[in-house]
């Protein structure tokens, strides 16, 4: 089965201070943040992975730069969060398991490369950083048995942070798209993961990259930060 692959572009990126949407912000290397990102996918799953891009501020901007991919638009991109995004692209993936990925991570390409593996297997996961735990960025706490069990910025006692790479399996799919639908249109679309967890006893598997590189640029200091390894 293809792979399908979902990039959320969505929002404004308003703090990074640039007028292009972030995903078009230039690296180190020349290429875009969103170029990399397709690089890496079509590195890991080949030229018939399917990408699928969520656009909505200065949307054209993005088609121009990309015009080989599927795209949904996300009309309300200045009133809803990635809850919202997430949902209208999940819906138009088919039945089968959905790799996702927020717009503006820059990436080791082995990332994916380890990821294979569980979606070969079909197993949701997120993929995680243990070696810091920042209070702005998305935490995350285990179950006694390893699986996520809280998932959000607001988690107290966080044992890593959330990269903002994920994958959600053919079997789990209905219960977290359920859960986006009903969540509020600020919500990120981790409490939808958090409801699926709570109320369907969905399995979501921490992937540790502590050891591999991966930068949500959403300050210049990040910027810098990425462009260090790229």
């Amino acid at each position: 089965m293809t792979l399908q692959t979902v990039i959320l572009a969505a929002g404004m990126g308003s703090r990074l201070g640039r007028s292009l949407p972030k995903p078009l912000t230039e690296l180190g290397d020349g290429r875009s943040i969103m170029q990399q990102q397709h690089d890496n996918i079509r590195a890991a799953f080949g030229r018939e992975a399917r990408i699928t891009t969520v656009v909505g501020y200065r949307a054209e901007t993005i088609v121009e730069a990309f015009p080989d991919v599927d795209y949904v638009y996300n009309d309300r991109y200045d009133q809803t969060n990635t809850s919202k995004s997430l949902l209208r692209a999940l819906a138009k993936t088919g039945k089968g398991g959905v790799l996702w990925m927020n717009g503006d991570v820059v990436f080791d390409p082995r990332v994916l490369g380890r990821a294979i593996e569980l979606i070969e297997r079909d197993r949701s996961f997120v993929t995680v950083n243990t070696s810091k735990v920042s209070d702005e960025e998305v935490k995350y706490t285990v179950t006694p048995e390893g699986f996520i069990d809280e998932l959000s910025k607001t988690v107290k006692g966080g044992i890593g942070e959330a990269v903002g790479i994920n994958y959600i399996s053919s079997r789990d799919k209905k219960a977290f798209m359920r859960h986006l639908t009903r969540v509020d249109d600020q919500d990120y679309f981790e409490r939808g993961l958090e409801l699926a967890i709570a109320e369907d006893g969905v399995l979501l598997e921490p992937l540790d990259i502590s050891d591999l590189y991966a930068v949500e640029v959403d300050f210049a200091e990040d910027l810098e930060r990425a462009n260090l390894f790229v």
